[in-house]
């Protein structure tokens, strides 16, 4: 299972929710006959199937029609729920894109090849994603550095090899 984002809100009276889309092309997830959700993104034994009627781009965010939903109360109950799919059912990303829990465990070296640690998370600010990158120091305490993921900091995302290499000094 692939995690796509979080239902945020309702939107409207007939059952339509917004989301909070965990990548750059929602619009290709209309090709997913069924979403999937759940209430804890890392544990799917309590997704259940929910197929897709409708998805479009609303103003600046994305809204979504899933069946079965056809009011605001249905709607207000799926807040906060994270909607997926099976690796199988996803858009292949094109050259160039990934989803995020591709990256998710990559090790993470600079130009120097100096390790930074691998990637724990990844979160959005708005203008871009952001690489929550982490690594244990010396006095074995973690250590989080925060990389704007965008082509001059990442010059390279190698999945197969499980390595991604950044523009980025260690001690910035």
């Amino acid at each position: 299972m692939v995690v796509l984002g979080r239902i945020t809100a309702p939107y409207g009276v007939q059952g339509w929710v917004r989301l909070h889309p965990f990548g750059d092309d929602p619009g290709r997830w209309s090709e997913i006959p069924s979403w999937w959700l759940g209430r804890d993104e890392n544990d799917f034994s309590g997704w259940c199937a929910c197929p897709l009627q409708a998805i479009r781009l609303h103003s600046k965010g994305w809204i979504v029609k899933l069946a079965g939903v056809d009011d605001r109360s249905g709607a207000e109950r799926l807040v906060g729920n994270y909607f997926g799919a099976p690796r199988d059912a996803l858009p292949k990303p094109e050259l160039g894109e990934f989803y995020w829990s591709d990256l998710i465990g990559l090790s993470v070296v600079n130009l120097g090849n100096e390790s930074l640690g691998r990637v724990a998370d990844l979160v959005e600010s708005g203008a871009h994603a952001v690489l929550v990158v982490a690594e244990e120091n010396s006095r074995g305490e973690k250590v989080e550095r925060l990389l704007p993921f965008v082509d001059h900091v990442v010059r390279e995302v190698d999945i197969p090899a499980g390595l991604m290499r950044v523009d980025w000094g260690k001690d910035w």
